[in-house]
This record gives C-alpha cells, sequence and structure tokens, in this order.
C-alpha cells in the first residue's frame, strides 16, 4: 500500500522538475530575446516591416514680372509594385455578382493600355525580381492616368507622387528660361538659377503588414522636403509672345537665317522681352538643332553696323569735340590722310552734312571724318564704358562679350565709328541705347530681380545702380538728332508712330567670312520711344536675309513692336514737337 503513493510522489516530482526546466529554458529565451539582443532583433524586426521612401521636393518656379508662371513643376506619379506581395497567378476582383478572376498576364496588359507600354515590359516589373518589395512600373504618369491605375485594384501597385518640369506656354521665354533634362538643368535661366531652383527631397519610412500593406498611422518622416524658391524675371510674358511672332513672321517673309529682338526699359535696365527666331521649345527639346539651345541675342556676337553710330557721336558730344551742327564734307568714297579708305553704302555727289545730317543719312564717311577728332585710346574707353567687350550683367548662360581690340590700324580706327570691325551681342546694344535713352546714365542690364523664397525673403536681388557714362547733354543731343532718321530720313515712313516722337538708327552690316566681308548682311533697327522722355528701347535684328538685305527688312517690325509697346504701357503720347536741328550747311 505504501508503495503507490510514492512511485505518484515521484511522477510528480519528475513532472514538476520538468516543467521548472521547460520554464527555465522559456524564461532565458525570453531574456536572451528582450534583454540579450533585443536591440538586434528590433532592428531586424523593423527592417523587414519598415519601408523608406522619397518624399520628392518641387523644383522652384521661373515666373514673369506680374507672376505668371514661365517654368514650374506638376505632380506626376510613378506608379511601383511590390513583386513580393503580387499573386503569383491570379487575384479576385470585385463581390458578388460582379466578382472576376484577373490573371497577372492580363493585369500588366490593363496597366499598358494606361501607361503606354507594353504588356511585356509591365510584366517584367512584376516578375524579374520575384522577392524584391519595390519595382518600378512606370515613371512620372499624369494624374489621371494613375488614377486609372489605382481603380484597376491590383495587389502590390503602389503610386508615388513625384513632381516634373513643365513649360506652360512652349517656345515663349524658351531661348531664355531654359529646361531641365535627364541629367538636371541644361540650359537658360533654369541652369544659371539652379541655386535658387533646387529642390531638397526629403525621405520618410513606413511599416508594413504581412501582406505588403502599408499599416495607418505608421508613417515617419526622417527629412523634410524641402520646395525651390521662385526666379522672378523682368520678362511681360504677352509682349514676348507678341515680339516673338513679329520676328518670326518677318524672318520667313525676308529669308532670314536668324532674328532676335530686344525690348528694354530705359530707366531700370529692365529687359521687357528678349526674343530670338528660331527658338527651343522646352517640351520637345529634341525639335530643336543644338545651336538653338539658348539665346542668340546673348551668345551671338556679330558686326553691328551703322547702329554704332549713336554711341560714336555720343562720345564726341561729351569730349566737347562736335556738335549736331559741326560740318564735314562728305564724298561717297574717301581716302584718309593715312590711307584708309571708307565708302557710303550708295553712291552719291560730295554732300555738306552736319553731324545731325550725318546721323540722319547714315553716313560712314561722315562719322569716320568726325571719330578720329578723337584719340584711339579715348574712344576705346568709351566703347569699354558703353560695355562693349564685356558680357552684360546678366551673365546669361553662354554670353559673350563680343569683340573689341584694344589696339586700332589705320582702317579699323575708322571702320569701329560705324560698327565693323568690331562685334557685339543683341544684350550688348540693349545696354547701349538705354544707356543713351537714360541720360548716359548705364543701368545694369537685367533679367532676374531676384530669388523669392517660401518664407517670402527674396535674395540675390539684382543690382539697381547706374553708372554715367555720357554727360545728359550729350545723351539728350544724340536722342534728337536719332529723331531725324524718323522725320527725314529714307526710312522715315516706316518708322513714324502717330502720336508719338521716335528716335531711331538704322543698321546694315556686312558680314566676314574667312577674313574677307561677303555679300551676306546682318540687318538692324534700334530705336528709342517717345523721344522727349524716353522710356523704352526697341532692338530688331536679322542675321542674312535673302531677299531684302538692307535695314529696311528691320524697319516695319522695329515699328510694329514699338507700337506694342507703348500701347501696352499706355505711354502718354508726345505733346511737344520734335527739334528742327540743320542737317545740312
Amino acid at each position: 500500500m505504501s508503495t503507490v503513493p510514492r512511485m505518484t510522489r515521484r511522477r510528480l516530482a519528475i513532472a514538476i522538475l520538468l516543467m521548472v526546466a521547460i520554464f527555465g529554458v522559456f524564461v532565458v529565451r525570453l531574456v536572451d530575446i528582450q534583454v540579450v539582443r533585443a536591440e538586434e532583433l528590433n532592428t531586424e524586426s523593423l527592417d523587414k516591416r519598415a519601408i523608406g521612401v522619397t518624399t520628392y521636393s518641387a523644383r522652384g518656379d521661373i515666373v514673369d514680372k506680374a507672376g505668371a508662371v514661365l517654368a514650374g513643376s506638376v505632380m506626376r506619379y510613378d506608379i511601383t509594385v511590390s513583386p513580393r506581395t503580387v499573386p503569383k497567378d491570379s487575384f479576385i476582383r470585385g463581390t458578388g455578382e460582379d466578382k472576376v478572376e484577373i490573371t497577372i498576364a492580363e493585369a500588366a496588359a490593363e496597366i499598358a493600355a494606361i501607361t503606354g507600354q507594353t504588356q511585356s515590359q509591365v510584366l517584367a516589373a512584376f516578375t524579374t525580381n520575384p522577392e524584391s518589395d519595390f519595382e518600378y512600373v512606370a515613371q512620372r504618369v499624369t494624374t489621371a492616368q494613375m488614377r486609372e491605375v489605382r481603380a484597376l485594384n491590383i495587389p502590390g501597385i503602389y503610386p508615388r507622387q513625384r513632381p516634373a518640369r513643365i513649360y506652360p506656354d512652349g517656345s515663349v521665354a524658351g531661348n531664355l528660361v531654359g529646361f531641365v533634362g535627364t541629367d538636371g538643368p541644361q540650359n537658360g535661366l533654369e541652369f544659371t538659377q539652379n541655386s535658387c531652383l533646387a529642390s531638397t527631397d526629403g525621405s520618410s519610412t513606413y511599416e508594413r503588414g504581412a501582406d505588403g500593406i502599408r499599416l495607418p498611422g505608421s508613417t515617419v518622416t526622417t527629412q523634410e522636403a524641402i520646395d525651390g524658391g521662385t526666379v522672378m524675371t523682368t520678362i511681360d510674358h504677352d509682349l514676348q509672345w507678341s515680339v516673338q511672332q513679329a520676328i518670326a513672321e518677318q524672318a520667313l517673309a525676308i529669308g532670314a537665317e536668324s532674328a532676335s529682338a530686344t525690348v528694354t526699359e530705359v530707366k531700370t535696365g529692365k529687359i521687357l522681352a528678349l526674343a530670338d527666331w528660331p527658338a527651343v521649345d522646352p517640351n520637345n527639346v529634341n525639335g530643336s538643332s543644338a545651336d538653338r539651345m539658348g539665346s542668340l541675342a546673348f551668345s551671338t556676337p556679330y558686326e553691328p553696323g551703322s547702329t554704332f553710330k549713336p554711341m560714336t557721336a555720343a562720345m564726341l558730344l561729351d569730349q566737347g569735340v562736335a556738335d549736331p551742327s559741326s560740318r564735314v564734307t562728305v564724298p561717297y568714297r574717301w581716302t584718309s590722310p593715312d590711307g584708309a579708305v571708307v565708302r557710303d553704302a550708295n553712291p552719291h555727289p560730295d554732300q555738306q552734312l552736319t553731324l545731325a545730317g550725318v546721323l540722319e543719312q547714315s553716313s560712314n564717311v561722315g562719322i569716320s571724318q568726325l571719330a578720329v577728332r578723337l584719340p584711339n585710346s579715348v574712344r576705346y574707353d568709351y566703347l569699354r564704358a558703353f560695355g562693349v567687350g564685356s558680357p552684360t550683367a546678366v551673365g546669361f548662360q553662354g554670353e559673350s562679350a563680343g569683340l573689341l581690340s584694344s589696339t586700332w590700324s589705320n582702317q579699323t580706327k575708322y571702320d569701329v565709328a560705324y560698327g565693323q570691325g568690331v562685334s557685339v551681342t543683341a544684350a550688348q546694344m540693349a545696354s547701349i541705347y538705354q544707356t543713351i535713352g537714360n541720360g548716359g546714365v548705364k543701368m545694369p542690364l537685367t533679367l532676374v530681380t531676384g530669388c523669392k523664397h517660401a518664407d517670402g525673403t527674396i535674395t540675390d536681388a539684382a543690382s539697381t545702380e547706374g553708372t554715367r557714362v555720357v554727360s545728359e547733354a550729350a545723351a539728350d543731343s544724340v536722342v534728337q538728332m536719332m529723331e531725324g532718321v524718323v522725320s527725314g530720313g529714307s526710312l522715315s515712313k516706316a518708322l513714324q508712330i502717330p502720336g508719338y516722337r521716335v528716335a531711331a538708327k538704322s543698321g546694315t552690316a556686312e558680314i566676314a567670312a574667312n577674313g574677307v566681308y561677303t555679300r551676306d548682311r546682318v540687318v538692324s533697327l534700334a530705336g528709342l520711344a517717345p523721344a522727349e522722355d524716353p522710356q523704352y528701347a526697341v532692338i530688331v535684328t536679322f542675321v542674312k536675309p535673302s531677299t531684302i538685305k538692307t535695314s529696311a527688312a528691320a524697319a516695319p517690325t522695329f515699328t510694329k513692336i514699338m507700337t506694342q509697346v507703348l500701347k501696352t504701357y499706355r505711354v502718354t503720347p508726345s505733346s511737344t514737337s520734335p527739334p528742327n536741328l540743320p542737317t545740312t550747311w
């Protein structure tokens, strides 16, 4: 009888010891997991369920003077997939009577029809790396496309936001704005103003369940996304469009190789329009040739011809060695005392011209005779002060300084007086005429006024400090003499704008090739209005026209643009008559 209780006690003791041992194993294991290896296991677990994602930021806008967007960012979407959570063969879509089985191949075809891909391309994203948690199916699709894809309810498909660059008006100011390519900003303001426009992407993580679905409330931002700043330009969007249309129309009509036009606010140096033809469309970069990606007005210098003459006159007046009534005898062909030969554009008998008459008749001979009243070094210094031989204050991508030699031959010292033997860009010419129209004070040519940040602060503000180049009296006298070109020159009928006094100067320059002047021409028209108090400077240039090879080809376009400018800004019509300066003696 006593053996039974002893066996029971022994079994109970063994059971208790076994339970204690098992419990001890669990305790040791629990301590190992929760204490000894807690950090390691938590990290490993988080790595398996936590997904890191990039939070894309938006590149800053480029806007015109009124805030209209010239380049901006729009929301696009990347369609991504988690192949690990995509059903291997098929899945059920819908419920009840609408329930239907969809194969993965069919799902791939549905997405491809929306994104414009092939079925095999989409299927490859699903299957190439079956254990992957992240693969791209399509990138930068529109909001509408994203919604169509999302409506398919395909397991494992996740849209992700990504800003993309847009140019709302295509080629309007495309020559200035530039574009962003796959390797980042490539041209124009997109490139030179990248420090303002550039954004900083952020990052975040979220946790997912075993089915790969994001767990609500699990997103943690690790770095905030920072959008780029706004580049504020001086461009008038509507005026830019009008100017582009005007030069394109005339360039095609006269068979020109290229064309440029500028509209500048005289008192400030702000560029209201700067157009090139042909010009790049940032939305279709591949549709433009490589040499048209930037701005010809900044990058391509040319010999300006007679539009240079008002600057020569200004330095003569400023030095007091000539005035509007200074007299010269002007033959068609003149040989200087040191053997240089100068000709006027068209044969004529000897003329008795004043300086005012020299500008009105655009005499190369007359301006050459007067120019050498100043030493070469003095004239060179004036040209440098006007900005010849230096890039403008804009600092545009690929901007040329032009060509201005510091040493002149016996022939060159005459040629420079009427714009040959020296080269400038259209932007430099805009600055020259701004200076003459502004009473001799050169303002920094301005395309960008500053960078505006999200908090409203503005950095990199453009300089507004002017520099006097010639006296106000000299500049004003030159403007008055230029009025003679409009009232009495050969192009007077084409240049007059009813109700306004206009000052202008034409230019027809020969184009050199291999050291020899050819029959090709650059034709220009530059001017100011209203002449009694210049507000706007307009310059129009056509390169290598094939039909009309004189400045008569540029005159109608100049008048059309200047008229548009005066109407756009509601400039008060002139209330005084132009001066009647003597042109002959």
